[in-house]
């Protein structure tokens, strides 16, 4: 079982940047497929992006520009974030999947292994 933390999460002004950082502890021989979601308060978690356990990057329709997933190594990837905007408030969660079926790219939040804690990025006018 891994664990997962998130980092770098804060207050911005719109038209900031900030890059958030997730690190895997637990599971530093496996190769897992990694993105970051994001969710409003009341709403379901939104994928942003995923890197695939073959080291592909997808970028989610459902987030605009300005958001760049990287990956460090296999246990730790950052997310990118420029010109952020309030509507960008959110709670920012990295996950990662380390089973063989779900290596990525994913369509959604539902049933991905291992989640960290979240980060909260607020965006102010």
């Amino acid at each position: 079982q891994v664990q997962l933390t998130e980092s770098g999460g804060g207050s911005v002004q719109a038209g900031g940047s900030l890059k958030l950082s997730c690190v895997v502890t637990g599971s530093v021989f496996k190769t897992c497929g990694m993105g970051w979601f994001r969710q409003f308060p009341g709403k379901e978690r939104i994928l942003i992006s995923t890197i695939t356990r073959d080291g592909l990057i997808y970028q989610s329709d459902d987030v605009e520009g300005g958001f760049t997933i990287s990956q460090v190594d296999k246990n730790s990837w950052f997310l990118q974030m420029n010109n952020l905007k309030p509507e960008d408030t959110a709670m920012y969660f990295c996950a990662a999947d380390c089973r063989l079926d779900y290596g990525g790219p994913w369509s959604g939040a539902a049933g991905l292994e291992s989640w960290g804690l979240g980060t909260q990025v607020t965006v102010s006018s």
